[in-house]
């Protein structure tokens, strides 16, 4: 990015409206600003202001939520998430990250529509902590290549059927932890840069006025509302990452 006033005037609009999806759904900052973002910044820029942010939105999130956490539940997707996190940031130096893009957005579409379509997803009551823990290290191994860090584990609260509530102090831990994995594992690489820096400092007004508008709308939701607000959510993030 040069710094002109239309670039950083998409930067911070980015910024706010990821922060506002974020708060209102508990996920989707990455997919939101990602599709604007890298039309002005570099892929690594990208992904390493998604990490930075979402630990500050999803982190602000989860204090909210701090008193409805159930640790026995978390755990086994954050072990899951600590092994897939390394597997991804070593996939992200030889995979192509159009094709991984463009796998991942299918699957979104595919998924979203499928349940969208029908009024209602049987809840998976099997697998217990081992599969939470296999989806922990499959949404690991995404974040680390993405810095996408909820996805799965979203898709996966919904299908066993949590309350709303219950599935946010699942997957908004779950993505703080990711996110604080994949900074350590990007800076041991020494891939922040100065810039990179600057753009996270400057962006933090629009970060914070947007996570507090989520947060407000948030709580007008009902159980049907932020079902659908979370399938078209990432129906729309799907579709974005396609193309």
């Amino acid at each position: 990015m040069d710094g002109t006033t239309l670039e950083l005037s998409l930067f911070f609009l980015a910024t706010f409206v990821g922060a506002l999806v974020a708060g209102l759904s508990g996920f989707a900052f990455g997919l939101v600003v990602s599709a604007i973002w890298l039309y002005i910044l570099t892929p690594l820029q990208t992904a390493t202001l998604i990490i930075a942010f979402g630990l500050l939105v999803q982190g602000y999130s989860v204090w909210k939520l701090r008193g409805a956490l159930d640790w026995r539940r978390l755990w086994p997707f954050v072990a899951g998430a600590a092994l897939g996190v390394p597997v991804g940031v070593g996939v992200l130096t030889w995979a192509n990250p159009a094709h991984v893009r463009a796998g991942v957005g299918a699957f979104l579409v595919l998924y979203s529509l499928y349940a969208l379509l029908r009024p209602a997803l049987p809840a998976v009551k099997a697998g217990g902590a081992a599969a939470d823990a296999a989806v922990g290290f499959l949404n690991g191994v995404l974040g680390g290549i993405t810095g996408l860090a909820g996805i799965l584990v979203t898709i996966w609260c919904g299908l066993r059927g949590w309350p709303k509530d219950v599935q946010r102090t699942v997957f908004q831990p779950v993505a703080v932890a990711i996110f604080a994995m994949s900074a350590l594992w990007i800076g041991a690489r020494g891939a922040i840069t100065p810039d990179t820096i600057k753009l996270f400092l400057i962006g933090l007004p629009a970060l914070f006025a947007g996570t507090w508008a989520g947060l407000k709308l948030y709580g007008r939701l009902d159980e049907a509302a932020f079902r659908n607000v979370v399938l078209v959510l990432l129906l729309v993030s799907g579709a974005v990452l396609i193309i």
